[in-house]
């Protein structure tokens, strides 16, 4: 024989190699995975003041377009349910828009307000101030936001701990 017969090379991985890693990617991902907690919590107490401020905005064009009679109420008389932006036209009031409901997260506005009115000009009656936590914490958690709504409509973000000036 002119060439030496080798064996073949065989490629891959066997099932034991496969597992251990396996294995360990899972004892990682537990290690890890507590660590994503407060990340998806101001994630969504993020998404949800953005939310707001989106329908505040839209409230206000829609408050200067038709000349008022512009309101932005609680679903079931909390913020925590979403909110309606209804509007009144010669049928009588319907509602614009509506935001849902936000997930794992607790609204409150501080005057126990339920209700916004905006009138002709795009001012917000009353002056309200809304505390976004995750659920089942405060406002001294570092998720937690605050959104500053003045009458003439402009929205400040601050951290939870922080108050309003008035």
């Amino acid at each position: 024989l002119k060439y030496p017969v080798l064996p073949l090379k065989q490629h891959g991985f066997t099932l034991i190699e496969l597992m251990v890693t396996v294995s360990i990617l899972a004892v990682i991902a537990m290690i890890a995975a507590p660590s994503f907690t407060p990340l998806i919590e101001r994630w969504r107490v993020r998404s949800a003041a953005e939310a707001l401020q989106s329908t505040i905005y839209y409230a206000r064009s829609e408050a200067i377009k038709r000349g008022g009679g512009i309101t932005i109420s609680a679903i079931d008389d909390d913020w925590a349910n979403g909110w309606e932006v209804h509007g009144i036209d010669a049928d009588g009031e319907l509602t614009l828009q509506t935001s849902g409901a936000s997930t794992s997260l607790a609204i409150s506005e501080e005057s126990d307000a339920t209700e916004l009115a905006l009138d002709r000009w795009g001012t917000i009656t009353p002056v309200t101030d809304f505390l976004l936590t995750p659920a089942n914490k405060d406002a001294s958690d570092t998720s937690a936001a605050r959104v500053c709504i003045s009458t003439s409509g402009l929205i400040r973000h601050l951290p939870g701990s922080e108050k309003c000036n008035p």
